[in-house]
């Protein structure tokens, strides 16, 4: 353990806590202490403080425990002429850094000093909508809830490998560029905080007209060290989220994200010794921090997987030129963390990878659209036999758009014919759905919708840089190749603009649409014999087990019976396997001996049954990234559903993050269900209970977005009217609300028979 590290990281702590307590106490005497004080859009109220001690922080008043309690973890800087076991000292000085920074980032919150303003000019990646749950015109600030929830699946299936944490300023605007950018096109989320010398990476990026946001994965925290706190919140919200901990159980999430969470601490330019302390904070976690500077080494110990600081002096790596040794300064700290990376050869001349997926194109910045308002956009996959398929055939039938206006339209047709020994025409639809994640990976490419109404965009940066029609067969050859090879061996892609073709291709693909729909209508639990399993999320939530069947999909959302199925063709040893029903305990709760005998092998003995059916007896368990949460109102006899996007409270007197804690983290819980919200439209949904008659209040973004689909199951269930009798956030936010509601609009649930 280096002396000179454990003295300016126990030297840096202690000034931290002495600033932490002098702004208590200042806030205190000016604010008072029952004046409220939280992080915006959470449940987990000062995240890094609730899951180490256990203390729920409302008051200003609540952290002068905390205050104590980091003060006891504080050491004495080493003297100088006697040598004594460091690292324990350090981490405990570590780990009070985090208490303080979050108490101090806090307390800003309250003098509305946070989150940080943005730099002028600077705009993040989305506008208002992923500039964070604060706002345009500031930084992001703490990662709200839904969106950590929103990256679940990403995290669990491994899509988003990791997340760094990049603290300072590097060397120049080029090297700065070409650090997220090397984390971008591994899927590795990576988060912006500190300066040196007033000189933040945030601002070099800005500078060079680098879009950051949460749809980025580049996230901006703020120009001071102490806001990389938000990080290691993200760290244990995750751990309390998805690994179903409980607060105050300080070992166990820091072991979690040891194990679960693979990240880093990337450290550019001067090290000074708050960097130091915060640095040992994040070595607590398991999380190793790597320096572009010369500064002391810390061999591994055990508490971080391999070594747990590394000095990488950014003028001594060995590379040609600045950008390669920025490459091979994130190859260094990938292989220190043990990040487990999966990079896409796309042929394109843009950059490419998931961290994309989420980029906008704004009108401003349009060189030329395909779909939307203006044209018609569609694409079609299906497959032939192996001799009509010629493999990698890309081939353009129409004009470019060199001649369309720059901000002009066109139309565009994408047809994708594949061929494989293992191929059935069951997964035509899974693979098409793929076009929308494959396409949008690629840089300046917005990506919207499915099947006839596609809407692509290109951007001018993508334009100038070569994109033309023809990438878009590249990127489709590429990616079918290297996700579905198992069951895909030729791809062949015609990009049709021509205009009677592009007819002729439409009408042929609006009728095999119509004859999927039917024959996925006909796709019921009672007509296979096997449903299947994910365990996508046992990454993350180890006791969790899901059960897709074709009329319930996965609660992420992202999994249906068919995906499933896919999923095992390409690999039979992954995380979706057939269980076979065997015989049949209950039909109506849904109960067979293989998916009861599935439960309790997939929870490792935790769960012993799961309902496919009820949300009242032993319903299915979820890990915490779901789309909506379905809870029983008992006053109302009926059940509520709030979206994940919705941040108003609820008659239940929770908001959904808060709901969370309760639907998540593998917890089997009576009358309260995490689900995909598909599932909401399936004739089996709590169909044991009283099914879809049984909603009595409903997230108005749901009613919103889903209206035809809830149009068509009102129809089926007799009452075109229904969805016109469920409340929602603008009619009823308390039980007494509700109830005069469903009076008011005479609900069936009201009528219906006691759910327990």
């Amino acid at each position: 353990m280096s002396k000179y590290i454990a003295t300016r990281a126990i030297r840096g702590a202690n000034a931290l806590v002495t600033e932490a307590d002098v702004m208590l106490n200042k806030a205190i005497a000016e604010k008072g202490a029952d004046t409220p004080v939280s992080f915006p859009n959470t449940a987990y109220f000062l995240p890094t403080i609730l899951g180490m001690t256990g203390k729920s922080i409302e008051k200003i008043g609540d952290l002068k425990s905390v205050m104590e309690y980091t003060r006891g973890l504080l050491h004495p800087v080493p003297a100088g002429r006697h040598w004594t076991p460091y690292l324990g000292e350090t981490l405990d000085s570590g780990m009070a850094t985090l208490l303080a920074a979050e108490t101090i980032e806090a307390l800003r919150f309250v003098y509305g000093l946070q989150p940080e303003p943005m730099p002028e000019s600077f705009t993040l990646a989305g506008g208002t909508n992923y500039g964070g749950a604060n706002g345009h015109g500031h930084l992001n600030g703490p990662i709200d809830d839904i969106q950590l929830r929103s990256w679940g699946i990403q995290l669990v299936d491994g899509r988003m490998p990791g997340f760094a944490a990049i603290v300072g300023c590097a060397k120049s605007n080029a090297v700065a560029v070409k650090i997220v950018r090397e984390l971008q096109r591994r899927n590795i989320l990576t988060f912006l905080s500190g300066n040196v010398n007033g000189r933040s990476i945030i601002h070099q990026l800005q500078e060079e007209g680098v879009e950051l946001g949460y749809n980025t994965f580049t996230v901006p925290f703020g120009t001071d060290t102490i806001s990389a706190i938000y990080a290691l919140g993200f760290a244990t919200r995750s751990a309390l989220t998805f690994g179903g901990m409980k607060p105050g159980m300080s070992r166990e999430i820091l072991l979690y994200n040891k194990e679960r969470v693979f990240a880093f601490v990337l450290a550019l330019g001067e090290v000074d010794d708050l960097k130091y302390a915060a640095a040992a904070g994040a070595i607590n976690f398991g999380f190793p921090v790597i320096a572009d500077t010369v500064i002391p080494e810390i061999l591994p110990t055990g508490v971080t997987t391999y070594e747990h600081v590394v000095s990488m002096p950014f003028d001594a790596i060995d590379g040609k030129d600045d950008l390669e040794k920025a490459e091979r300064l994130v190859q260094k700290c990938i292989e220190i963390r043990g990040v487990k990376v999966k990079v896409s050869n796309v042929d394109v001349p843009v950059s490419y990878g998931s961290a994309f997926e989420g980029e906008v194109v704004r009108k401003t910045d349009l060189r030329v659209e395909f779909g939307g308002k203006h044209s018609r956009a569609y694409e079609f996959l299906h497959m032939a036999k192996l001799d009509e398929v010629t493999d990698g055939k890309i081939e353009v039938i129409g004009p470019d758009f060199s001649q369309i206006p720059a901000q002009g339209s066109m139309d565009l047709g994408i047809v994708i014919k594949v061929a494989g020994r293992q191929m059935q025409q069951d997964f035509e639809p899974v693979l098409e759905r793929q076009v929308h994640y494959f396409v949008n990976g690629a840089s300046g490419i917005q990506h919207v919708g499915q099947r006839d109404i596609a809407w692509i965009r290109i951007s001018n940066a993508a334009a100038d840089k070569g994109f033309s029609l023809e990438s878009f067969g590249k990127i489709l050859h590429a990616r079918f190749h290297e996700d579905f090879g198992a069951i895909v061996d030729k791809v062949q892609v015609t990009i049709i603009t021509e205009p009677t073709l592009h007819t002729e291709w439409l009408e042929k693909a609006r009728a095999a649409y119509d004859f999927r729909n039917k024959r996925l209508a006909d796709l019921t639990d009672d007509k296979v014999d096997e449903f299947y399993s994910c365990t996508l999320c046992q990454s993350f939530a180890p006791n969790h087990v899901c059960v897709v069947s074709p009329e319930r999909l996965g609660l992420c959302g992202a999994y249906n019976w068919l995906d499933c199925k896919a999923s095992f063709s390409i690999n039979p040893t992954g995380p979706n396997q057939p269980i076979k029903l065997g015989k049949l305990v209950d039909f109506k709760k849904g109960y067979w001996q293989g998916t009861n005998e599935y439960a309790a092998m997939g929870s490792h003995g935790v769960v012993q049954e799961v309902s496919m059916y009820s949300i009242m007896e032993n319903p299915m368990t979820a890990c915490g990234c779901f789309e909506c949460i379905v809870m029983l109102i008992p006053e109302a006899n009926g059940v509520m559903i709030v979206s994940r996007e919705d941040t108003a409270m609820t008659p239940a007197g929770m908001t959904f993050s808060t709901l969370a804690g309760i639907a998540g983290g593998g917890l089997q819980t009576p009358g309260v269900m995490g689900v995909g919200k598909f599932y909401l439209i399936s004739p089996k949904f709590i169909s044991s209970d009283g099914g879809f008659k049984r909603i009595v209040w409903m997230s108005s973004v749901l009613k919103t977005s889903m209206a035809d689909e809830f149009k068509a199951v009102c129809t089926r269930e007799g009452d075109p009217e229904f969805m016109d009798k469920i409340a929602d956030d603008s009619s009823a936010t308390t039980v007494e609300d509700l109830l005069a509601w469903l009076e008011a609009h005479n609900h069936p649930a009201m009528a219906m028979e006691p759910m327990f």
